[in-house]
């Protein structure tokens, strides 16, 4: 079984809310339990995480990287400004992907 770690950065916690017209109707929680699903079907557990917090977000992949196999991240707000989410990515060794 694979354990895969979902992360969402600032301002997806609005989603469905936040310009529905551009970002759709759909709200975080809904999306993330699509993925669960899709996660199941492949005998993988999927964990997810939102933070409108740099801080939380790093300290979430350093917690989590005993246990987790993939990461999918979307930074949001964070994608061209964060060093540090970057780095604790790259210090855990975790394949990943970042998503938008």
């Amino acid at each position: 079984m694979n354990n895969i770690l979902l992360l969402n950065g600032p301002n997806l916690n609005l989603l469905g809310q936040r310009e529905p017209e551009i970002y759709g109707h759909k709200d975080l929680n809904e999306i993330e339990n699509d993925l669960k699903n899709i996660a199941s079907n492949y005998d993988s557990t999927l964990e997810a995480f939102q933070s409108n917090s740099e801080s939380d977000l790093v300290n979430n992949i350093q917690d989590k990287s005993e246990n987790t196999d993939f990461i999918i991240i979307n930074p949001g707000g964070f994608t061209h400004t964060s060093v540090a989410i970057r780095d604790a990515i790259l210090a855990v060794a975790i394949p990943f992907i970042e998503i938008h």
